[in-house]
């Protein structure tokens, strides 16, 4: 098993609703936040995998749902 295999991730969400993975153990980037999942990498992409079902930007998203697109 390597280091990156034992360290524990967070799997952290932006104002945008895009997902990514973050190390525990580092300070979250601005605008980041923690979604409430931790855990091994793949873990944590693997829950990523199932809840990010629509990758566009939330303000995409708003903007199509307002112009009926």
């Amino acid at each position: 098993m390597s280091e990156t295999d034992e360290q524990e991730y967070l799997v952290v969400r932006n104002d945008e609703e895009q997902y990514s993975i973050w190390r525990a153990d580092r300070e979250l980037p601005p605008g980041w936040h923690a979604e409430g999942t931790a855990g091994p990498r793949q873990e944590c992409l693997d829950h990523i995998g199932r809840v990010w079902t629509d990758m566009r930007p939330l303000s995409l998203r708003r903007h199509l749902a307002d112009t009926g697109a």
